[in-house]
């Protein structure tokens, strides 16, 4: 399926989760004048890479959850988890946007009564969010999602598995109040990602894990018509992602970049 067949098929599908995906992206595009006029630093990065970042990240994620949801029968979980991830991802924006503007960190950012509120609120929210991402894994296993693709049935289970378990070490940098381990936060870190060079980082196995949810489900998609047995390829792609997974997490809390500089 080509990209253009894709956007036109999520559209149709879910409008509410495409339109709120293609503001996010019209949004992406908004920052980048913003990051080009504005020189102020936050953690050794512009300010305005971080909503960037997020705002490209929810126009997968939002559009990943718009075709996903075609499978559920049911209507009225499909209404509920749609707006229950749209109001989640905007709160999420919002904030961190707010915080770019005044030129401070969104997230650890405890220096304040009101900056406490925010972080808080942006914790709250993204519970919400993990809970209806396990509301869906649920349902995955359920009579109320029909794949007839076993295989695609069960690359979404483990996309959704690990998207959920990707909030533990979200959860791992809320209770560190940083994201890396062996360093000051705001050190030197890859282009854009500013993923830490020096230092273990645990943005990076957060980010892999979570982005299971697009990436087995695409392995299984482009190359189980050419396995003898499809879902033994599924079982197979999804235990060699989460053991990445895994390694990852474990070299960044050993204090250990994935590239260093």
């Amino acid at each position: 399926m080509r990209i253009s067949e894709f956007i036109a098929a999520i559209r149709k599908l879910n409008p509410l989760l495409y339109y709120t995906g293609l503001a996010h992206l019209v949004l992406f595009i908004f920052f980048i004048p913003l990051f080009l006029v504005d020189d102020r630093i936050v953690l050794g990065i512009n300010t305005w890479i971080k909503p960037m970042k997020f705002a490209l990240s929810i126009v997968i994620y939002l559009w990943t959850f718009a075709w996903l949801l075609q499978y559920v029968q049911h209507k009225s979980k499909v209404k509920i988890i749609t707006w229950g991830i749209i109001i989640c991802m905007v709160v999420e924006m919002v904030l961190i946007t707010f915080q770019a503007a005044r030129g401070i960190p969104s997230h650890f950012n405890i220096t304040s009564v009101q900056n406490v509120m925010i972080f808080s609120t942006m914790g709250t929210f993204i519970g919400i969010n993990t809970f209806l991402v396990l509301y869906t894994l649920y349902l995955f296993f359920t009579d109320a999602v029909v794949i007839p693709d076993l295989a695609m049935k069960i690359a979404w289970r483990g996309g959704l598995l690990l998207f959920f378990l990707g909030g533990i070490s979200g959860g791992l940098m809320v209770t560190n109040f940083a994201h890396t381990v062996g360093a000051p936060d705001g050190g030197p870190g890859l282009l854009f990602l500013n993923w830490s060079t020096i230092a273990g980082d645990i943005r990076v196995a957060h980010f892999i894990t979570l982005h299971g949810l697009q990436i087995i489900p695409l392995i299984v998609m482009l190359f189980r018509e050419r396995m003898k047995s499809p879902n033994r390829f599924s079982v197979v792609v999804f235990t060699g992602y989460a053991l990445l997974c895994i390694t990852l997490h474990m070299l960044a809390l050993s204090g250990k970049p994935l590239l260093q500089s």
